[in-house]
């Protein structure tokens, strides 16, 4: 398969599967015909896993060390399992600051919703921003 058809295979675009055969995570062959390169059923797998992984909140480099351990002769379920309950906390954790920015950008479209415009000769760029008090800076 060359780069467009392994891309439509896996439901992907050709820059995705050209940016993991940059990272080692694909192996394709040469033709030696024409230097084009030439993806097998291996890199399909791959890539297909590599891409379920991502939707799954796994990390190019998380992908990469699973792909290693299994190619060593290793599961790497264990490690999935430890993977997947870090990436949980870490996107647990920027739901909560995604709850509070957007708990501040609610009071700021309220407290702005009849102040005036008006052009700052003392310095500052906007006085909306300079008076909103959001308890965070």
């Amino acid at each position: 398969m060359h780069v467009t058809d392994l891309a439509r295979r896996a439901d992907t675009t050709a820059e995705t599967v050209r940016h993991y055969t940059e990272l080692g995570l694909l192996r394709p062959d040469r033709d030696p015909a024409n230097g084009y390169r030439r993806y097998g059923g291996d890199d399909l797998r791959r890539l297909r896993f590599a891409l379920k992984a991502r939707g799954l909140g796994f990390t190019l480099g998380d992908v990469r060390a699973l792909i290693e351990e299994s190619e060593s002769g290793a599961t790497p379920c264990p490690r999935v399992r430890a993977l997947i309950e870090t990436r949980l906390q870490e996107v647990e954790a920027r739901i909560q600051e995604l709850r509070g920015l957007s708990d501040r950008m609610q009071a700021a479209v309220a407290a702005w919703e009849n102040a005036p415009d008006c052009r700052l000769e003392d310095g500052r760029v906007c006085g909306l921003i300079d008076s909103f008090n959001a308890g965070r800076g």
